[in-house]
């Protein structure tokens, strides 16, 4: 084995092993975290670094193929549809009234009068339900 064959051979596998800690973390997070919210980051960390991470490992392996282009094809992907799907999903709950909890002590925006605008209403630069900037 030359020495580009057993730098690539390493990076991959270090690539494969984080790639995996990843997802066995993520699974934990799913199965182990309180709430929705908190579940759900352990679902995109799951999807975002430990799939992309494997995916770059098992190419760095299959070398330069046909099997290589498919697998980074797919991981782009997943790249694009896993943090889009997981904004979904939270904005689908969002929408339908799950609201995060407050740690004690922290004041959300809409109660501080340093973000809230003049009028009370939206905090400054973010956007009121009919879409219109304050």
């Amino acid at each position: 084995m030359s020495g580009w064959e057993l730098i690539i051979e390493i990076a991959s596998w270090v690539l494969i092993l984080s790639g995996s800690f990843f997802a066995f973390v993520g699974a934990l997070g799913v199965w182990r975290l309180p709430e929705f919210w908190s579940r759900l980051h352990g679902a995109s960390v799951t999807d975002s670094a430990g799939m992309i991470l494997l995916l770059a490992g098992m190419a760095l392996q299959g070398g330069l193929t046909l099997v290589t282009v498919k697998i980074i094809i797919i991981g782009i992907f997943l790249f694009i549809t896993g943090p889009t799907a997981t904004h979904a999903v939270a904005n689908a709950a969002f929408v339908t009234g799950l609201r995060p909890t407050e740690a004690p002590g922290l004041v959300s925006d809409a109660d501080d009068p340093d973000t809230a605008d003049a009028a009370g209403g939206t905090p400054a630069g973010q956007a009121d339900r009919d879409g219109a900037e304050t």
